[in-house]
Parts: C-alpha cells; sequence; structure tokens
C-alpha cells in the first residue's frame, strides 16, 4: 500500500530507494510478513502529454531531475538521473538480458582485465529465472550463439518485429550476423494503445512498460505488510557508538527531518546516490564513511562506452514506431577474428527528426524527417572495466563524478565493425556519436561485492562486511559492467538476496 500519513518511527525493514533493486527486493520480501516501508526520494510518474512528445523529452528535458554534479574538474553538469518511484527504470529501453555465463569469470579487454566475480553464472541462473517471470520478459532462446543456459523458457514470445525490421533482420542474416531477439519488458500492445511511440526514453505511467514499479513493486505492495512513503528523502545513517549497527535512518520530507528506527536497512539509491549516502553518514567510528574500511565505496564507478550508430539506405523505407527488438553479439565474446571482446549491439528506439533535433539544433525538423525516413539506429555497448580511481567523491554538499572511461579502444573498434556491417547490409552511409556523461549509461559499480573485505564493502549477499544490519543492492554492488543492460542482473541478485535474509535474518 501506499502511504501518505504521519511518519513511521519504526519498521523491521527500511528500504531506501524504489527502483529495480529496492522494488524487487521489496517483492521477494513481501510474503515474510515482516513490516516493511520503502523510502522514495521522488513521487509517482503521473499519466501527462509530455510523457509521448519527443520534444518534451529531448529537446526541453521536462523531466530531467533540477539538481547539479560536477566532474573531476570542477565542471558542473545536470545529470540525467530521475527520481522517483521506480527510479531510472521508468525511463528504461526494458532490455532485459542476462550477463553472459563469461561474464562472471575474469575477461582480459583490449585495455584492463574485467574481474571475475565472487560466484559463478551457475549460482545465480535460478534467480535470472524469477526475475524474467517478475518482469513478465518477452524472449526466445536459440538465436543468440552467447545466450547462457536457461533452466526455463521465457513465459512470453517476443515482441514482434515491424516490417522494415523484419526485412533488416534477413539483411543482417545475409551478410553472416546473428540477429537475435531482444529479451524485453514491453507489453507492446498496451504501450501502442496509448500512442504510437517509442518506450525506449519515454516515462511509464502503467502504460505497458514492466518497469519497477509496474511489476517488482505493484507485487510487493499488494501485502499489506510493505508500504511506500514518497518524497522521502535519505540524509543520513546513524551507527550505533561502535559503529556497526544502523540505528536510525534519517530523512527529510516537506521540508521537515524524521527518524525510522528499523531493525534491517536495505540501501538501493542507485550506483551514485547510494555511494554518496554512505560517505556522508561519516562519523566518529567510520570517519571515511560507512562500510568504507576498504576505501572501497565511491571507487571502481563503471558507466558503460556506448554510441548511436545510424545506417542511411536511400532505398530503405523505415516507417517503424518502436524499432528496437533485435541486437546481435557476434563481437561480444571477441572481435571476431579471436582478439579481445568488443561488445553489444542492439536497436534503439526509433530516432525521430524531434530526437535529432536536440543534437542538430540548427537543421530544420523537416529536413531531418526525410533523412530518418530512411534509416535504422543501433547502439554500440562496450564494458567499461572497474578502475578504483573512476570514483565519486563528495565535497560537502557537492557530488563529484570523476569518470575515467577504460576500455575505449575496443568500443571505437566495435563501432567500426557496426559500420562495416551495415554498409556490407547495404547501407551506404552510416554515422555515430558517442553518449557523453550526462547520460546516465547503466552507472554501476562504486559499493562493490566480493569474498575479501578489505578490498570489497559487500559480502556475497550485498551484506555490508562492517554494518550487518546493512545491505546494497542496485547497480552499485556489480564488481563488472558486462557488456548488456544491467537491470535484470541487479533483480536476480535481489530476488537471491530476498531469499538469503528470509532464511538468515527473519527465522
Amino acid at each position: 500500500m501506499s502511504m501518505d500519513m504521519q511518519p513511521r518511527t519504526t519498521a523491521d525493514i527500511v528500504i531506501i530507494g524504489s527502483g529495480v533493486g529496492g522494488a524487487t527486493l521489496a517483492a521477494g520480501l513481501a510474503a515474510s510478513g515482516a513490516d516493511i516501508l520503502i523510502l522514495e526520494a521522488g513521487d509517482h510518474l503521473p499519466e501527462r502529454p509530455e510523457n509521448r512528445d519527443p520534444r518534451a523529452i529531448f529537446q526541453q528535458g521536462v523531466f530531467r531531475p533540477n539538481e547539479t554534479w560536477y566532474d573531476e574538474q570542477g565542471k558542473a553538469f545536470n545529470p540525467g538521473n530521475y527520481y522517483n518511484v521506480g527510479g531510472n527504470s521508468k525511463f528504461y529501453g526494458a532490455v532485459l538480458t542476462r550477463y553472459r555465463a563469461e561474464d562472471f569469470k575474469e575477461m582480459q579487454h583490449m585495455e584492463g582485465v574485467s574481474p571475475a566475480w565472487p560466484f559463478s553464472y551457475e549460482e545465480l541462473e535460478p534467480w535470472y529465472g524469477k526475475a524474467e517471470a517478475l518482469f513478465q520478459v518477452r524472449g526466445a532462446l536459440g538465436e543468440d550463439p552467447t545466450e547462457p543456459e536457461h533452466s526455463r523458457p521465457y513465459d512470453f514470445s517476443p515482441v514482434p518485429d515491424e516490417a522494415p525490421i523484419g526485412l533488416l533482420r534477413q539483411r543482417l542474416k545475409g551478410v553472416g550476423v546473428h540477429p537475435f531477439s531482444l529479451p524485453l519488458g514491453v507489453d507492446i500492445d498496451t504501450w501502442l494503445s496509448h500512442g504510437k511511440t517509442p518506450w525506449d526514453a519515454h516515462p511509464n505511467s502503467f502504460n505497458g512498460k514492466m518497469d519497477a514499479e509496474t511489476t517488482a513493486l505493484a507485487a510487493a505492495l499488494k501485502h499489506a505488510n510493505v508500504q511506500i512513503q514518497t518524497n522521502s528523502r535519505v540524509i543520513r545513517l546513524e551507527t550505533a557508538a561502535d559503529g556497526k549497527m544502523i540505528t536510525a535512518v534519517h530523512y527529510e520530507r516537506s521540508g521537515q527531518r524524521f527518524s525510522i528506527k528499523p531493525k534491517l536497512v536495505i540501501l538501493s539509491a542507485g550506483a551514485v546516490q547510494s555511494a554518496v549516502l554512505l560517505l556522508r553518514s561519516a562519523n566518529d567510528a567510520n570517519p571515511t564513511g560507512l562500510a568504507n574500511r576498504s576505501d572501497q565505496v565511491g571507487r571502481n564507478f563503471m558507466n558503460h562506452n556506448l554510441s548511436a550508430v545510424i545506417g542511411f539506405d536511400p532505398r530503405f523505407r523505415n516507417d517503424s514506431v518502436y524499432q528496437k527488438t533485435l541486437g546481435f553479439n557476434d563481437f561480444y565474446l571477441s572481435d571476431g577474428k579471436g582478439g579481445a571482446p568488443l561488445g553489444n549491439v542492439q536497436l534503439l528506439g526509433r530516432i525521430s527528426a524531434p530526437v535529432l533535433k536536440s543534437d542538430l539544433k540548427l537543421v530544420p525538423e523537416w529536413l531531418l524527417q526525410r533523412f530518418c525516413a530512411h534509416t535504422v539506429d543501433f547502439l554500440a555497448m562496450s564494458e567499461d572495466v572497474p578502475k578504483p580511481e573512476s570514483r565519486v567523491r563528495i565535497d560537502g554538499d557537492k557530488i563529484i563524478l570523476q569518470w575515467i572511461r577504460s576500455n575505449w579502444p575496443a568500443h571505437l573498434k566495435l563501432v567500426a565493425e557496426i559500420k562495416t556491417v551495415l554498409r556490407a547490409a547495404g547501407f551506404p552511409l552510416v554515422i555515430s556519436k558517442a553518449f557523453d556523461r550526462k547520460t546516465p549509461s547503466h552507472q554501476c559499480g562504486t559499493v562493490r561485492m566480493g569474498n575479501d573485505p578489505s578490498t570489497a564493502p559487500l559480502d556475497i549477499y550485498c551484506r555490508a562486511y562492517q554494518h550487518p544490519n546493512l545491505f546494497v543492492v542496485d547497480a552499485a554492488f556489480l564488481p563488472t559492467s558486462a557488456a548488456v543492460n544491467p537491470a535484470l542482473t541487479i533483480a536476480a541478485q535481489a530476488l537471491r538476496v530476498a531469499d538469503y535474509i528470509i532464511a538468515k535474518e527473519l527465522n
């Protein structure tokens, strides 16, 4: 149930944040009967015309937060992170892909090494299936040679290709790559019944996209023991005098400050904000921040290397509405010639003239529309390897994002390979543009899990080594970024952690 009453002072479990990690954990814990309160900094996203207006979204930035971060040179920028029920998943592309089995092992890249996870793919596999069921993933097995073993099939068939994309799929097969149907959390008929637009980057208000609010949180809130309190921004965690147990969660709501004393605290505010909250909660017993004896909180920040790659063919007529139904991983485990991995390729949501206009402000929309009528839009995604110097820091009230890209040469090579493939498939003109730091490209790391408390703040169940009643369950725990969308892996681990908490903490 939602909650808009006098703020409470106690709970068995407080979950901070309602994105994929927090909402899925709540769903996993709901049947336990524990008294669970979710504190969300934002509010519910209402149904409004701007939700389907690309000019409002891309040109006017209507949904961007009123917030400023700083880069390592002190330059201010407005981050593309959202504060609302469901977190960033309200705007995501709903690609719910498993990490490949190889992603859990040490992987040598062109630039750096992606370390092994503290457990194997096989350990997480059962919860991947449960997460796919919870998020109602549409997909097909057997199309992608890199697909890891699944112990259960998808519950729903893939979102269908529109006619131009069906033709594109055949063109790609004809030049030797292996297009596969993207696993998607989208009820396409419901989505299109609310408007003929893509879902990628468009906010969802129970319109057919399976985000953290519409699936996991909705399931959790069916239980009377689970409540969500919106517009409640957590500002500090308090510990006992010895610095170990979390004794209080302090937050702001409607200009007032409140405290709640839970038995367990689950931090799920996102890779940046979870690290920031731990750092801001420093006290005499934990002078560098909570869970930070290893000096790793905020470090190993990763943000996928992404580029848009657009192919143009004057003979190709693309009247697709949503487009985003296929990808290929022919360069995922190697460069295709025995070299280092390059990354994942997937379609973007359909790029229209109003979207392009946000970057090409001097070009008239009518001309951009004539161009877009003959294009297809891909996303190139390469792994960002964890590095301790790539980090989130605080300076007073300032959030400093010191993102140091890694593995960029591999990304440039991936973009070049995609251009070669598209030209061979009949697109004579192919252009590309890299995403910048204003675009949150699957931010992760910062509070990673591992087997050694001297090098990782969290154990393999996302419990803080220093604080027995603190868990961090969001993209911050990821030891590696892999080169696929992280949402499903976060959800799978959240369900695994929920089962652990029920077995070890609540019995």
